[in-house]
């Protein structure tokens, strides 16, 4: 309905269309007041002490006003050195002490409180936020009302041997806590009869002995030394050969070492009665809910599920005082000489005892059980990329007090994360990017906690995550740096460790004034005519931390890097008290690393690394190392399958090309970048987009051969050892004993079809470093 006003002579119409207007004008002077207090607010409130600048940088002619410099600045490398020079042994050293007070085994009250102990730091040192991250997963533990026990039996069933409870307390620390030797998930059950020795229990060592023995375990137990595998690969090949069950013991060979007789405590060699402990699952997360987060919506396999692939035959580890004597009752011939080890006995295959009617029995008790794994996972948020985050991990779980694994990388945790939250609390420094502490849960039963957290987060993380730094042990030996990883971060660990002062006092006499120089000089990298690169050794990633998930389901590039032995020196399988009861805050005081200098290179090394990844403008991968990787890993294939593959795969040349047209748009990719608009922010965030996905491009959804879990094509753990890694992993799986399947032709088609998908893989990934809107080739 049309509006109507009153008019009359008095001139109350014009008095009622004149407000009107000045209420309309006073309304526009009001909203246009308000959006300038509100941009005002905007630029000085929520970035206070930020004024524009006069002018803004320009380079190569091009000139973009308003970006504020914050926006477009570099990372400031005095911040590295204050990060470094910050880092202090001695709070290192009080991190230790605590840490490895009391046993703190998975699903345990005092993992918990240390997880409890880490969030209360993180927020006292300032982090934005910090979250426990539970989850319901299935552990393993030892019946104390019925111990584990492998025993020789006469020919009546008495007892004439028996492995002890638990290891001879040495140094006075006999914790009730403190699990006896186990191997966790090991089935329960009573197994009797003869016993075969199988050397390290590879897949080699069974052939061995069928060609040369004529010997198969069918029906029998294996006793095997550890060393050269993971323990679980040991018992699902003794499995898979129809063995009964398995003794695992730890050989003085490959646990002391011939020039120092001395062992614990005097010493780190092992004593006798020492015994590793450990997961003999072959599969990562947890078990019931293999792909998915353990969470209280999951659904959970029955534990018989072939889904599941827990362990089929009992297994225990004891020590070589023990082993000795089982093994002296051995008959049988005698084994090769190079699977003879340290003991004073006459090393033979079985399968007999050598007197008649004995025989071995191992009784486990062992149970699963469902318990809560808690992660903690501290946030420091990022002042211009709040959305991208650099991470560093560690897991706080262990067997037993676990002062080298991990508690001696959780300590450097806590410490670079005390001097980068305190930096940032000062209000002196800010990271371009956030950075996320994390300590993870149940990691020893098979990478638990961290499996699971990727499982739920792995659609964020795909999304933002740019590096993953994992220091698992940050010190098992005083020798030199260790480190493996991803080809894209090899460049910017070689930067942070040039920048760490050498804790060795000889190698600085000698002239080597960085960790690097150390490392370098200890293991330089050579390449496949045996020359120099110049570079230390970076080994391929297995399967043996936390880096694994991250890597494999999220395509997150991951290092890890620890100080380590002499493995030139000391040919150990790994550091002798690894697992053991014996490995304790006195080992590391008394005898390995008595100032926790090394402990203080390794913080400072990963506080040097994280600051880099998250403040420089560009992030510093280098790709060219992905190239030079790719073509290292053809060779090898090369090596090893290259005249079997060429007869068989009519295109196996196309691996050549593929890989040289990744290189060709990875030095077009290097010359846009050196060439780039630095004061585009657009630009910026595109470029650092391209490098972050790079290495999410080698994912493949159908994941490996038979590994579904397993998404990375080029970077994965060998299918017969969880720790080591290998190259094209699902190739190598299928071409593993060809020969020997059931139906060689259609293992065969299988070669085929992942071979055209690694071909498809690798040139999908170099499209990702082309032109961000010329992605696609003219043909």
């Amino acid at each position: 309905m049309p509006k109507f006003y009153m008019v009359d002579d008095s001139g109350a119409g014009k008095y009622h269309s004149n407000r009107k207007r000045n209420l309309i004008l006073g309304g526009i002077c009001a909203v246009l007041a308000g959006l300038c207090v509100g941009i005002l607010i905007g630029r000085y409130g929520i970035c206070p002490g930020q004024s524009e600048p006069e002018s803004t940088p320009e380079k190569d002619g091009v000139f973009l006003p308003g970006i504020p410099e914050t926006i477009i600045k570099d990372g400031d490398p005095e911040i590295g050195k204050q990060l470094i020079d910050a880092v202090d042994n001695t709070k290192i050293e009080e991190y230790l002490r605590l840490l490895t007070l009391k046993p703190h085994v998975a699903g345990s009250q005092n993992n918990l409180d240390l997880g409890n102990w880490i969030k209360d730091k993180w927020m006292e040192w300032g982090f934005d936020d910090v979250k426990l991250t539970p989850y319901d997963v299935l552990l393993s533990f030892p019946d104390a009302n019925n111990p584990n026990v492998v025993r020789v039996l006469n020919e009546t069933g008495g007892i004439v041997y028996e492995s002890p409870l638990k290891e001879a307390n040495l140094t006075g620390e006999d914790d009730p806590d403190a699990l006896p030797p186990y191997n966790a998930y090991s089935p329960a059950g009573l197994v009797e009869g003869d016993m075969v020795y199988v050397n390290y229990g590879r897949v080699e060592d069974y052939d061995w002995l069928e060609k040369n023995a004529s010997m198969n375990v069918t029906g029998k137990i294996v006793i095997v030394r550890y060393g050269k595998i993971f323990r679980g690969s040991k018992v699902q090949i003794a499995a898979d050969h129809g063995a009964t069950g398995v003794i695992i013991f730890s050989d003085p060979a490959d646990y002391t070492w011939n020039g120092d007789p001395r062992v614990y405590p005097e010493t780190w060699w092992l004593p006798g009665s020492g015994s590793q402990r450990g997961t003999i699952y072959t599969g990562d997360g947890d078990p019931l809910t293999p792909g998915y987060a353990a969470i209280k919506t999951a659904y959970r396999y029955p534990e018989n599920a072939s889904e599941v692939g827990l362990p089929e035959i009992p297994a225990h580890p004891i020590g070589y005082d023990i082993a000795e004597k089982i093994l002296r009752e051995m008959g049988g011939e005698e084994a090769p000489l190079d699977w003879r080890g340290g003991l004073n006995i006459t090393y033979r295959l079985g399968p007999a005892l050598e007197k008649t009617g004995w025989k071995i029995q191992m009784n486990i008790s062992t149970r699963n059980q469902i318990k809560t794994a808690y992660n903690v996972i501290g946030v420091i948020r990022g002042q211009i990329e709040p959305d991208r985050y650099v991470m560093m991990g560690n897991h706080r779980d262990a067997w037993v007090y676990g002062a080298i694994d991990p508690s001696s990388g959780t300590a450097v945790m806590m410490e670079t994360a005390r001097v980068t939250g305190q930096l940032v609390k000062s209000g002196k420094w800010r990271p371009r990017r956030s950075i996320m502490f994390c300590s993870w849960g149940a990691e020893e039963y098979g990478l638990l906690g961290s499996t699971e957290w990727v499982e739920q987060y792995q659609k964020n993380l795909r999304e933002r995550a740019v590096a993953y730094v994992n220091v698992d042990i940050s010190m098992q030996g005083n020798d030199t740096i260790r480190a493996l990883g991803t080809p894209l971060l090899y460049r910017a660990t070689y930067e942070a460790a040039k920048k760490v002062p050498n804790p060795n006092p000889a190698e600085r006499a000698a002239g080597r004034t960085t960790a690097y120089d150390t490392w370098l000089h200890n293991y330089p990298w050579k390449d496949e005519d045996g020359n120099s690169r110049n570079v230390p050794v970076i080994a391929s990633p297995g399967s043996g931390s936390d880096y694994a998930q991250l890597l494999h389901k999220a395509g997150v590039t991951a290092v890890d890097f620890r100080y380590t032995y002499n493995a030139n020196k000391y040919k150990v399988a790994s550091y002798p008290l690894y697992h053991s009861v014996y490995e304790t805050f006195y080992a590391v005081k008394n005898i390995i690393d008595k100032e926790f200098e090394y402990h203080r290179a390794i913080s400072r090394m990963a506080a040097e690394l994280v600051r880099s990844l998250a403040d420089s403008l560009i992030i510093p991968f280098n790709v060219s190392d992905y190239s030079w990787a790719l073509d290292r890993y053809r060779k090898a294939l090369d090596r090893n399958y290259g005249d079997t593959l060429k007869t068989k795969l009519p295109n196996y040349d196309d691996l050549r090309e593929v890989i040289a047209n990744f290189s060709t748009e990875v030095e077009a990719f290097n010359d846009r970048v050196a060439n780039m608009n630095r004061n585009d922010p657009m630009a910026i965030r595109a470029v650092n987009d391209q490098l972050t996905l790079l290495e999410k491009a080698f994912l493949d959804n159908e994941g490996l051969p038979d590994r579904s879990q397993k998404k990375h094509l080029l970077l994965a753990e060998s299918s017969t050892d969880s720790y080591a890694g290998s190259s094209f992993p699902g190739l190598v799986d299928l071409l593993f004993e060809i020969e020997k399947a059931p139906d060689v032709d259609a293992r065969w088609e299988r070669v085929k079809r992942h071979f055209s998908v690694i071909l498809f893989t690798i040139d999908s990934a170099a499209s990702t470093l082309r032109d961000v809107i010329k992605f696609i080739p003219e043909n």
